[in-house]
């Protein structure tokens, strides 16, 4: 029990007003958990504020609440990030700025938290200067993925985009080429260019790249598989390109 209660007060706010007064106190709230059926003039001051804070929320069943602790929560959780996020035009910016060559990886429906927590251990040793996520559909990034990362996440800025398909567009209007992995194409990986700036995008393991990601890639590319399996393991596949891009830059 006493296990449980550290991992609350490190990972959630329980609790209508708790939550509100995180939310006004900056800290960075995740997803905010409400208990399906909620009514009330508390309930409605928060839901307003995760509005104009433009924090996802969803509905669930009070027995979902009631597995993450036992004490009372009165049908709310907001679920709290170790990290804080970046604005995707202030790192793009940034990168610019410094002199460097934009390379940044977007992760399209990645929601296992193991493999995102690779995947950001993976970039931070190649060189990567922002992971892009969506706001909904991405893995939760809490305790089980900064210790996948192996700390990674703490020093790797991650972005999270209303929308991936206008997250491509702008990056292709600051002159960022888009590559997307994807099997849906004779394009190999080791036969294109990555000494410009780029940007990766990854999709999930079971559907890939949604279909208006794909239309959105400048280039898809794929990673040629010989084996009879047909796929390898996100992570895997996302080390793989990125340090193809490390390899021709280092050249």
């Amino acid at each position: 029990m006493e296990q449980t209660d550290k991992k609350s007060n490190d990972d959630f706010v329980f609790g209508i007003r708790a939550i509100i007064e995180a939310i006004n106190s900056d800290k960075e709230v995740d997803k905010v958990l409400v208990k399906r059926g909620l009514r009330g003039e508390l309930v409605k001051e928060l839901f307003d504020l995760v509005k104009i804070h433009n924090i996802p929320l969803q509905h669930v069943p009070e027995e979902k609440l009631n597995r993450l602790t036992r004490k009372n929560h009165q049908g709310v959780i907001a679920l709290i990030s170790p990290i804080s996020f970046y604005e995707l035009e202030h790192l793009v910016s940034l990168t610019f700025e410094k002199g460097e060559t934009p390379f940044f990886l977007m992760l399209d429906g990645v929601s296992d938290v193991r493999n995102f927590g690779a995947i950001v251990r993976s970039a931070e040793c190649s060189g990567v200067h922002g992971v892009i996520i969506p706001e909904k559909g991405a893995a939760r990034i809490g305790p089980d993925a900064v210790k996948t990362s192996a700390g990674a996440l703490f020093k790797m800025p991650v972005c999270k985009a209303a929308s991936i398909k206008s997250a491509i567009k702008y990056l292709q209007n600051c002159g960022i080429k888009v590559f997307g992995a994807s099997e849906k194409t004779e394009q190999l990986y080791y036969g294109q260019s990555y000494n410009n700036p780029v940007c990766i995008v990854m999709g999930s393991e079971d559907v890939g790249i949604s279909d208006e990601a794909l239309r959105s890639c400048d280039e898809l590319v794929k990673i040629p598989i010989l084996g009879e399996i047909q796929s390898l393991n996100v992570s895997v596949a996302a080390s793989v390109l990125m340090y193809e891009v490390v390899r021709q830059r280092i050249n």
